[in-house]
């Protein structure tokens, strides 16, 4: 049995996953400490990833190396593109996936990455050295393990207290003990803490509901997926979703029993989601509304139970049935639990670097929803980079830090470490400025070089990349230089309503009107169906084709936004660190030398974003640095 071990992982779910398996996979010797083992990368809300921006994350953990879109396509019940009816930049995957497939899945994989040691215990303490640094980690049966970098990722288990109305329960997630003894061990070594809230809606006897008075869902069935590696595919039978709305007489008995409501009535005390409320909170808060849109959702690909998107809520077990059967396809509605809300302890991201670890403690790397964030999406791409740098940091190397112009994960960690959170935070398409850049159709083009440079993406999945990018660019060089003749396409341009053309023209500018896919146009041209057959492989067409037809349909929008990054990345050049005394900078306001002092940041980039630092204070910032 071993006792020493390079990095630490604490928590299993999905920061703890994506950590685990990276640091391991990158070479550190690697242990993951879980409370229950058959709860490994349990999606404990609802049973789905991606969604707006959150499927982009999902790609780009796919492009570094990452599991998680290898999981959830193996996984998946129902896959859909949401946002079609917008540009490209605004595509985000989602899918519905068996629960228990899923965390069976990452068990397997975790099972089977050589390096990667697992224990079922709590961890009650960490230990730290004299100068500072992590080194060894105690647990609840009294087992040491020494390390030299540990990842917390305890999600909502720290101190965690369930609310069902009036009951309140101890613990992580139901039927899961909370843990405890970090949150004050750590407070005692200076960082800072508060409370969080999130909840999770009723689970459905999908026997007992009416589905003729809902509205199917359908899934898609193309190409798309989330995992660029093209042996990866779905491999369990699709399943619908379904749509149905609340009504006047449910929000009724909601408002009735807004008295019984730990969120309204001061049993809760912490801060919940503003994207994701309960439906106490939306009748609240959309008093003017006459009905929500909910969705019944299934949990697995066989499983009666189901999962009522929209519909959280912490009110007593009287209330949401009373309320759930004034819906006309829930009128004799079963269901297996209530929903409930969880409070647990998280810590002031502002406490962590950019690699995310902490700046009190060498060593010691925080992921997930102790950093006040909520998703699961979002927890696996923290996981990630803490995994990858608690490996660096064992092996003294320079921290792996993604910028705001690279990856949604890159803004999602400079938004933490640089601006704190004040309630739950979710990653929306709205914070990237450099949305254009992101898309999730090129995540492998961003992410893989980086992802195999540092050891993590493998040869063969860099080598995919390259040949997908090759073939992309030859299929543009050949619409640049194939002719297309009027009297070849103005037959079937006039029955599709579109201007003819009055004399020959380039593939790639019948390519730019908005109006013609490549798809319709190698319908109608020959010369262009055989180049695509002979030149781009079978297996991953529809991908390439699609990658070609974005970059020439919106070059001048991802240039110009390049541009644009390329100027705010020359601040980012500009390092600030610990050159100024703050406190001796009189002409900047106190509230900036406040921030300033308290975050520490590394670049005048990262000062001109933290909230309260104006472009005056950057100026005079600037001007001491002699820039």
């Amino acid at each position: 049995m071993q006792f020493d071990y390079d990095v630490v992982v604490i928590g299993a779910g999905h920061a703890g996953c994506e950590a685990a398996s990276a640091a391991a996979r990158l070479g550190s010797r690697t242990l993951l400490i879980t409370i229950d083992m058959n709860k490994i990368a349990q999606m404990s809300c609802n049973p789905a990833v991606g969604g707006i921006a959150k499927g982009q994350i999902v790609r780009e953990i796919d492009a570094l190396g990452g599991q998680m879109g290898i999981v959830t396509d193996r996984s998946a019940i129902q896959f859909r593109m949401l946002n079609r009816s917008k540009g490209p930049a605004m595509w985000s995957p989602r899918a519905q996936s068996d629960r228990m497939r899923f965390s069976e899945i990452w068990r397997q994989t975790l099972e089977n990455t050589p390096g990667l040691s697992m224990w079922q215990d709590s961890v009650v303490g960490i230990d730290v050295d004299d100068h500072g640094h992590v080194s060894a980690v105690r647990t609840a049966l009294g087992v040491t393990f020494t390390c030299r970098s540990v990842v917390l990722t305890a999600g909502t288990f720290l101190n965690g207290l369930m609310h069902v109305g009036e009951v309140k329960t101890p613990g992580g997630r139901v039927s899961e003990p909370a843990s405890y003894g970090l949150t004050e061990q750590l407070i005692s070594l200076g960082f800072q803490t508060d409370r969080m809230k999130t909840g999770t809606p009723v689970r459905i006897d999908g026997r007992s509901v009416h589905w003729e008075l809902t509205t199917p869902q359908q899934g898609e069935n193309d190409f798309h997926k989330f995992s660029y590696l093209p042996g990866v595919s779905r491999e369990l039978r699709q399943r619908e979703c379904y749509i149905l709305y609340t009504n006047e007489r449910t929000h009724e008995i909601l408002r009735e029993g807004l008295p019984r409501s730990p969120l309204f009535n001061g049993q809760i005390k912490s801060i919940g989601p503003r994207y994701c409320p309960s439906i106490e909170t939306k009748i609240v808060t959309f008093a003017d509304k006459t009905e929500h849109q909910l969705f019944l959702e299934p949990e697995g690909e066989e499983t009666q139970e189901f999962y009522l998107n929209g519909f959280s809520s912490s009110l007593p077990l009287d209330v949401q049935v009373n309320a759930l059967e004034t819906i006309p396809a829930l009128s004799d509605v079963a269901i297996y639990r209530p929903g409930y809300a969880i409070e647990y302890d998280f810590f002031d991201p502002t406490q962590l670097k950019h690699s995310l670890e902490t700046k009190l403690v060498g060593g010691l790397f925080f992921a997930g929803q102790v950093n006040g964030t909520t998703g699961y999406e979002e927890a696996a791409g923290q996981g990630l980079v803490a995994g990858i740098n608690a490996h660096r940091s064992c092996s003294g190397l320079d921290p792996f830090v993604l910028s705001r112009d690279q990856a949604y994960i890159g803004v999602l960690i400079d938004d933490l470490v640089t601006k704190g959170v004040d309630e739950p935070y979710r990653m929306f398409t709205s914070r990237a400025e450099y949305r254009i850049l992101l898309r999730q159709d090129d995540a492998d083009m961003r992410l893989t070089p980086l992802g195999h440079a540092i050891g993590l993406a493998t040869d063969e999945r860099f080598a995919l990349m390259m040949s997908k990018r090759e073939q992309r660019d030859s299929f543009i060089e050949f619409s640049k230089s194939y002719s297309v003749k009027a009297e070849w396409v103005n037959a079937r341009f006039e029955e599709l309503g579109i201007a003819p053309l009055r004399q020959s023209v380039k593939l790639h500018d019948l390519i730019l009107r908005p109006q013609l896919t490549v798809a319709m146009l190698a319908e109608m041209l020959p010369g262009v169906a055989s180049y695509i057959v002979d030149n781009i492989e079978q297996d991953r067409r529809a991908e390439i084709i699609e990658a070609a037809e974005i970059l020439m349909k919106y070059n001048g929008y991802i240039e110009r936004e390049r541009l644009i990054a390329d100027k705010i990345r020359r601040l980012e050049d500009v390092k600030l660190g610990d050159r100024i005394d703050y406190d001796t900078v009189k002409s900047i306001s106190t509230e900036a030398r406040q921030k300033l002092k308290k975050i520490m940041p590394q670049t005048i980039a990262q000062a001109s974003r933290i909230p309260g630092i104006s472009p005056s204070d950057i100026n005079i910032l600037l001007l001491l640095l002699g820039r």
